[in-house]
């Protein structure tokens, strides 16, 4: 089912000055900017080995990220990992018992369907499952 982790995402209150710090600080290359309408979040990747660093932005108030940010502070929203098949992926966790945010896959960053899994299903991690959009 989960083939490995593809990003860890991390909401920011201001996307400009986090890639500075990503850029300049940590000395990572910005592979990709994108905003995604459907999230309302503008998103900044970085790579690292094969794993994805996603840095969040609210583009608005009504947000997950901007609720998220307002209720927990800027730092590590959720994993995600890639699986196979994300509509199997869903049924198989409902099957098991797990609670899903998400029981239909909707579009993510990078041309992704996504799926989130309950923090409380998940030791109150938010946990993210992704496949690419074929």
């Amino acid at each position: 089912m989960i083939k490995k982790i593809d990003h860890i995402g991390i909401a920011v209150e201001n996307l400009d000055e986090s890639i500075e710090i990503f850029k300049e600080q940590l000395g990572l290359k910005l592979i990709e900017r994108e905003e995604v309408l459907e999230q309302m979040v503008n998103v900044a990747k970085f790579r690292v080995g094969n794993v994805d660093i996603e840095l969040l932005e609210p583009t608005s108030q009504d947000s997950p990220i901007a609720k998220y940010i307002e209720k927990k502070g800027a730092g590590i929203h959720h994993i995600a990992y890639e699986v196979d098949d994300l509509d199997k992926s869903i049924k198989n966790l409902i099957d098991k018992g797990l609670r899903m945010i998400d029981i239909k896959p909707r579009k993510g960053a990078g041309n992704k369907k996504i799926a989130f899994i309950h923090p409380k299903s998940t030791v109150r991690i938010l946990t993210e499952l992704c496949e690419e959009d074929k």
